[in-house]
């Protein structure tokens, strides 16, 4: 059997996704800790925020996706409009002053996300051969969760070594910001693409054209988002526990570590093993990571439950696009996983609020035990309803 290489684009739009990763991750980890002291909120308003912020620019995705499919669409530069406006606006979270400017910024943040994700996932699949998706797509996110692991060591050198306000620290994640525009405008290359029948004109949002099991997957993947809150709860649960800011900041870089070295190696074992059973192994694990974050009382706890939770997720995150790519005609990738982020993106608000609230009015390990009972349930539908086919 010939042994398929990654394309010269994959390498590439890895290494766009690893610096836009290193520049966010000099800004993420520290918005639970802006919320929680400098502008005295509480879980509520992070489940807000990060809620508002997904779900903002959700159909801004399936535009995107769809424009990107159109015969006068360009996935490459929508990307570039893309990460220009996330590493524009997010330097800028350095000077807020409440949060009502942190939800504005961090809004217009994934508002650029939602121009770029779907272009550039379909262009993934367009430049990489079929028979290596899952490997293409796990190093991907291996790239990606490698950057997050980057950005949040140079946070803790700057503040540990040198010195650095936090403020500070954003301000200069500007500058791999500048680099990702570099790589991406002078380094990825757009794959041809089949000519679009223009007899053949879709409707705007063309959910029935899409498969069956494709639609099915996606119902699932939106109640399963109401089990996976962003992971920035886990940091608020650490300053609970009383973690100092550079602990919090080691427990986030550990978190990616654990992350991107599984992306790898579940890039590798979905091509081999398959990725559907690769996907349910992943969102089982990530049941009973939430289970046993939910269980926590002390921080050597909370960092061992963390970096379960890093590695059994980081398994299944390649697999969880490229059954999109599965699914999708090829046509159409841009759309489809314009749905996908839509699906997603439209859950965060209530997911991120849902969450909040139940810390709120009971306690964290309340929020994190629902999540996981909830995650269980998805794997169940996902195996037994939206995969009706062997895998």
């Amino acid at each position: 059997m010939k042994k398929h290489k990654l394309p010269g684009t994959v390498i590439a739009l890895g290494l766009v996704s690893f610096l836009n990763d290193l520049a966010s991750e000099m800004v993420t980890p520290f918005i639970p800790i802006l919320i929680a002291t400098v502008l005295g909120a509480g879980p509520v308003i992070l489940g807000l925020v990060e809620g508002v912020a997904d779900a903002a620019a959700s159909f801004l995705k399936l535009w995107a996706g769809r424009y990107s499919d159109s015969k006068h669409g360009r996935r490459k530069q929508l990307m570039v409009f893309g990460y220009g406006l996330s590493n524009l606006a997010r330097p800028l979270l350095a000077l807020v002053s409440s949060w009502g400017a942190l939800l504005l910024l961090r809004s217009l943040d994934r508002a650029g996300k939602g121009l770029r994700n779907a272009p550039r996932d379909a262009l993934l699949a367009d430049s990489a051969h079929p028979k290596i998706h899952g490997f293409a797509y796990g190093f991907h996110r291996a790239m990606d969760n490698a950057g997050a692991l980057g950005g949040t060591l140079l946070a803790v050198a700057a503040l540990s070594w040198l010195d650095w306000s936090v403020s500070e620290v954003i301000l200069w994640s500007a500058l791999p910001g500048v680099l990702v525009l570099l790589v991406l405008i002078f380094g990825v290359r757009e794959a041809p693409r089949p000519v679009v029948q223009q007899q053949k004109r879709q409707a705007p949002l063309a959910w029935s054209e899409l498969s069956h099991n494709m639609r099915r997957y996606l119902w699932v993947l939106v109640l399963f988002t109401f089990a996976r809150v962003s992971e920035s709860f886990i940091l608020l649960r650490g300053n609970e526990l009383g973690m100092s800011v550079v602990q919090l900041l080691l427990l986030w870089a550990a978190l990616n570590l654990a992350k991107s070295g599984a992306s790898l190696l579940g890039g590798h074992m979905a091509d081999k093993f398959g990725i559907r059973r690769l996907s349910l192994v992943s969102w089982s694990g990530y049941a009973a990571s939430f289970v046993a974050l939910g269980l926590v009382e002390q921080g050597n706890a909370l960092w061992a439950c963390t970096l379960l939770y890093g590695l059994l997720t980081g398994l299944g995150e390649g697999s969880e696009r490229a059954l999109i790519s599965l699914y999708a005609d090829e046509r159409e990738r841009g759309t489809a996983f314009g749905w996908y982020h839509l699906a997603v993106g439209l859950s965060a608000i209530p997911a991120g609020v849902l969450f909040g609230t139940i810390w709120h009015y009971w306690n964290a390990g309340a929020a994190f035990l629902f999540a996981g009972a909830l995650a269980s349930l998805c794997v169940l539908l996902l195996r037994f309803w939206s995969f009706n086919d062997p895998a």
